[in-house]
């Protein structure tokens, strides 16, 4: 769906559209949520506060953006390009963090003494992939970066979200 939209969007701009920016988003975090791998921690929490149930080995890592740099970069990217197609990834400048960094920062948030337990696989579900890394270097030479690294998005959603299912 994502290439379709793309192949859309792209024959909508050389055929009558003056200007299109295609954006190709990263992991975003924040609220609202209504999925997403701090929000299941969360859920989980809630439903047993002693153990935290991990898919997959923790070890995955990527890039993550708070939502709201993810509106700021995109209105950013609207008012500094010109006519014509443009296509920019959009996403956090640094490695990322893995999914056991993401659970920590949970379990410290929500339930303290909680136990995580993690599994074998290097894949959490069907689609998962172990590590994902886009370049944001045409984003950032066009004078847009982040002012968040991965592990302050995380930890600013973490907080959001906690707030969001009523556990702070």
């Amino acid at each position: 769906m994502k290439l379709a939209s793309e192949a859309f969007i792209s024959a909508s701009g050389e055929s009558y559209l003056e200007k299109a920016c295609i954006f190709r988003f990263p992991n975003v975090v924040g609220v609202p949520a209504t999925h997403g791998v701090i929000l299941d921690f969360i859920k989980k929490l809630k439903n047993n506060s002693s153990s935290l149930e991990v898919l997959g080995n923790g070890k995955q890592q990527k890039t993550y953006l708070h939502v709201s740099e993810l509106v700021e970069a995109m209105l950013f990217i609207k008012n500094n390009t010109s006519t014509g197609l443009s296509y920019f990834n959009i996403g956090a400048m640094d490695d990322g963090i893995s999914v056991k960094q993401i659970a920590e920062e949970v379990v410290k948030v929500v339930s303290p003494n909680a136990k995580i337990n993690f599994q074998k696989s290097d894949r959490g579900w069907v689609g998962d992939v172990p590590r994902f890394y886009y370049s944001v270097d045409k984003l950032n030479n066009l004078g847009w970066s982040p002012k968040m690294s991965s592990m302050d998005a995380i930890k600013l959603a973490v907080q959001e979200i906690a707030i969001q299912e009523n556990i702070l």
